[in-house]
């Protein structure tokens, strides 16, 4: 019986070890090599960290490019010349160089907690994907040159989406308030907005709920270049 009881014990040791081995294998798989809860687990601090963690990777592409650019430039290629002279052609419309002038600045913020009771769904007072989205394409309806959010540079490719409650552009997660700047001729950007069916449903909860809106003519406003990566996909109407 006693055979019996330190066979047992030695086959649950070693299945405890396996388990045990399996755990920590998995851990470090799937971790790679990081902390799987990182300290300091709050959403400021977590939002920091995943923004200087873009903002790097951003600086290593940016640097990569410069290379790119410098070995291009000294093949000396007729051919290639003339590639970068429609590139740069093209730089001002893709949003890669930096813009300046007069335009117009809206922030965008939640409702007060004090609006927050029983009888409003949350989901009422807090800035939305889509009003976000509404306010970006009323201004360029009006003429933007440029447009920014929360200081980085929008584009055709850019993607605004709502996780939890914040906003995640282009891999970036932002908190509120929302600040998006436009230049533009503030006549024709305000014109944008107040032609835009999106900013008038967004003007109406704004009323109701006590989400905050303003909209400002700046003289002297400074679109950086778009930093990040371009990726475009399309399709081809085949022809009969």
């Amino acid at each position: 019986m006693a055979e019996v009881d330190s066979r047992a014990w030695r086959i649950g040791a070693l299945c405890v070890s396996v388990l045990t081995g399996y755990v920590f294998v998995s851990s470090a798989v799937t971790s790679r090599g990081s902390d799987l809860r990182s300290v300091g687990g709050d959403i400021s601090t977590l939002l920091q960290d995943r923004a200087r963690q873009v903002e790097v990777k951003r600086s290593s592409a940016t640097a990569l490019e410069d290379q790119i650019a410098d070995l291009s430039a000294a093949v000396g290629s007729p051919e290639l010349e003339q590639l970068l002279a429609a590139a740069d052609d093209a730089a001002l419309a893709a949003g890669v160089e930096v813009v300046s002038g007069s335009g117009m600045r809206v922030t965008l913020t939640d409702a007060p907690r004090s609006s927050d009771d029983d009888a409003v769904d949350p989901n009422q007072l807090v800035v939305h994907q889509q009003d976000i989205q509404g306010f970006v394409n009323a201004l360029w309806a009006g003429g933007a040159r440029a447009v920014t959010l929360q200081g980085q540079r929008l584009v055709s490719t850019s993607g605004i989406k709502c996780v939890g409650s914040t906003v995640v552009v282009d891999g970036v997660p932002y908190a509120p308030p929302y600040v998006i700047e436009a230049i533009g001729t503030p006549s024709k950007l305000q014109a944008g907005l107040d032609g835009s069916a999106q900013v008038e449903v967004y003007r109406e909860y704004a009323r109701k709920y006590g989400l905050g809106l303003q909209t400002e003519t700046k003289p002297s406003l400074v679109a950086p270049a778009y930093t990040g990566q371009v990726a475009l996909q399309h399709a081809t109407v085949l022809q009969d």
